[in-house]
Formats: C-alpha cells, sequence, structure tokens
C-alpha cells in the first residue's frame, strides 16, 4: 500500500489535471448556456446510465467473487464490492491506473487473503481488462474500416497508438505468464546490465524478490492451463462489464432527445476512446478523454449539444464513478480494518 505522502502527491497531481482540464474544456465556451441545455435534459434516460457505471464496478467484484470461490476463499459479494470500489478509486487517481491492484492486495491481505492468491485472482483480472480493448480495437480494424474512416478520422494517431500500447502490455503479460522461463532470463539480464551500468547497486535480496515474482506469474500461468473455462468466463464478463460502461453514453445521448444514432454506434466510438487512453499516463485518461469526445461525438451530438453531452456522459462515467468508488474506498477503510480474523472463510 502507498504511504500517505505518496498519495497526496497523486491527489495533488489529479486536481492539478482537473483544473488544467476544466481550463482547456470551458475557455471560451457559455457555461451558462451549457447549464441552460443540461437542465433541459430527460432525466428518465439518466437512471440506466447511472445504472451501467455502478454495474461496471459490480463486475469486477463479481469476477473477484468467482474466482476467489474457485480457490476455496470464500468472501461475502459485498466484500468483493468494497475491493472492487477500492480498485477504481487508485486507479482513477493515479497514472496509467497504476495504483488500483496494489491497493486492492493491501485491503485483501487485512483479509487475511494471501498475496500469491490476490495477486494471480487481479493478474487475471488485468489481462482479460486489458485483452477486451485489445480484441474490441483489432475487431474495429479488420471488420470496421468503414466506421474508422466515417468517425474516427481526426484522431487515428491517437487511436492506432492506444491499439498498440495495450497489444504490447498485453503481450508482456502473456510473456510472463506462460512464458517465465524466458521472462526470468530477460529481467534477470536486464537487472545485470542495470548493475553493471552502476545504475544499481548489487543487491542478493533484489535477485530474490524477482525470483518470488517469477513464482507468483507460474501460478497464474498453471491457472490459466487447469481453469480455462474459469478465464473464458470471466472474459465474458469483462466484456459485459466495459460495454455497460460504453452504454452509459448512449443513455446520456437520448437524454438530449437524440435517436439518429444507434446503442451500437455510439458504444463503439466510447470504446475507441477507452483504447486510445487506457494506457496514458493520466489519471483516468482525464484531458485527453474529453478532447477526444469532443472530436468524434460531433456528428453524433452536433455542435449545439456536444459540449453538455460531453459534461454529463465523463461526468457519469469517470466522475460520479470516481465519487461512488471514493465513498466506498473511505467506508472499506475503516471496515475492512474491524474485520481481520478469519475474513477467508466468511460465508455468502
Amino acid at each position: 500500500m502507498k504511504n500517505k505522502k505518496t498519495l497526496i502527491w497523486e491527489i495533488l497531481f489529479l486536481v492539478l489535471v482537473f483544473g488544467a482540464t476544466v481550463y482547456g474544456v470551458f475557455r471560451g465556451e457559455d457555461l451558462t448556456q451549457v447549464l441552460h441545455i443540461l437542465r433541459q435534459v430527460n432525466a428518465v434516460y439518466l437512471l440506466p446510465a447511472t445504472v451501467c457505471v455502478v454495474f461496471f464496478i459490480w463486475g469486477e467484484s463479481i469476477i473477484i467473487y468467482y474466482m476467489m470461490g474457485t480457490l476455496q476463499v470464500r468472501l461475502k459479494k459485498w466484500t468483493c464490492f468494497l475491493f472492487s470500489s477500492i480498485g477504481f478509486f487508485y486507479s482513477c487517481i493515479t497514472p496509467s491506473a497504476s495504483g488500483g491492484q496494489p491497493a486492492q492486495i493491501y485491503y485483501m491481505k487485512r483479509r487475511d487473503i494471501p498475496i500469491p492468491v490476490s495477486t494471480l485472482v487481479l493478474m487475471v483480472v488485468t489481462i482479460t481488462y486489458k485483452a477486451v480493448l485489445v480484441l474490441t480495437g483489432l475487431a474495429m480494424l479488420a471488420f470496421g474500416q468503414s466506421f474508422i474512416r466515417t468517425y474516427l478520422t481526426d484522431i487515428m494517431p491517437v487511436f492506432y497508438l492506444g491499439i498498440a500500447l495495450n497489444v504490447i502490455c498485453v503481450a508482456i503479460l502473456a510473456v510472463l505468464v506462460f512464458h517465465t522461463s524466458l521472462a526470468e532470463s530477460m529481467l534477470s539480464r536486464g537487472l545485470a546490465l542495470l548493475e553493471k551500468l552502476h545504475l544499481l547497486r548489487h543487491k542478493e535480496s533484489r535477485r530474490e524478490k524477482l525470483a518470488s515474482g517469477m513464482e507468483k506469474y507460474r501460478e497464474t500461468a498453471v491457472y490459466f492451463k487447469t481453469h480455462k473455462h474459469v478465464v473464458l468466463n470471466v472474459l465474458s464478463i469483462t466484456f459485459a462489464q466495459r460495454f455497460a460502461l460504453f452504454l452509459s453514453t448512449y443513455f446520456v445521448y437520448r437524454s438530449f432527445g437524440l435517436q439518429d444514432f444507434s446503442a451500437l454506434t455510439v458504444m463503439l466510438l466510447q470504446a475507441a476512446i477507452s483504447i486510445s487512453v487506457d494506457m496514458l499516463p493520466l489519471p483516468g485518461g482525464m484531458g485527453i478523454s474529453e478532447k477526444l469526445f469532443l472530436t468524434i461525438f460531433l456528428p453524433v451530438f452536433g455542435e449545439k449539444l456536444l459540449l453538455s453531452g460531453m459534461v454529463l456522459s465523463r461526468g457519469l462515467s469517470y466522475y460520479t464513478q470516481l465519487l461512488l468508488c471514493a465513498l466506498l474506498t473511505l467506508y472499506a477503510h475503516f471496515a475492512i480494518k474491524k474485520k481481520t480474523a478469519g475474513a477467508a472463510g466468511e460465508r455468502s
């Protein structure tokens, strides 16, 4: 778990990026008109949009609950929902969503869940989470060239970069999991080179940590090979989880009284944004996500409603998610702290 000083710096960075985003998005815009338009939206559609956001968070908790069960660790679904909320909160406030899983492992440890078990579960979650974006992006390239030419022409460089970074990430994870000997050899040689260049001091403890880490990847590889049906089920849940969040934008679109574009088109446009920004070193893709929305959703919302649509869509899919997960994380900090003994034996 990160220390308080690191967390404070990350929150300050988040506030700084948020401030820059607000300034960049609203500079020169008529905020009175935006607020006037937002007051006129059909709130009936905002309920299913909010449900989609909650389902997105809940989806990961079901995956954690399901996988923990396959490893004979019994937890309440509510506890898994808290773990999921913790992960999303720290992912939202850290660059490249790097802080989510370390925080989850920390709180799972407080529930007496062994670190190798939590690491294994979260490794599978990470791989499938990235794999959904990779598969969606590759499918768009293979079968959606007309869609790409129509809607994504202005963002092609960042879209291709996003696909490439996600493919590289999944490939690295796959090598670490399925070719542990090769990965260990490469990491050992890299460590030796850094020590030879005097960029790192030689420490035997560092090599022991490397060996311990590679053992965790071996365990993940064994799990993948012996629980293929579980991994496929997790991948299916992850697809539903991801696209539920994309669907929230469609309900926002309908709340403005618009209906010319299909739910699939809106979801794929939102997916394109996620693919583009997922690996970028910005908390929640803040700043770039708003810019991409204003670029590719112009034909969908129209110039008059575009900014208001972006505010409402991002407000629900990211900022509402951030606030909800922050509150649940605060609650979990005290609730999980009180219940450490015998947590691994909870019954649902």
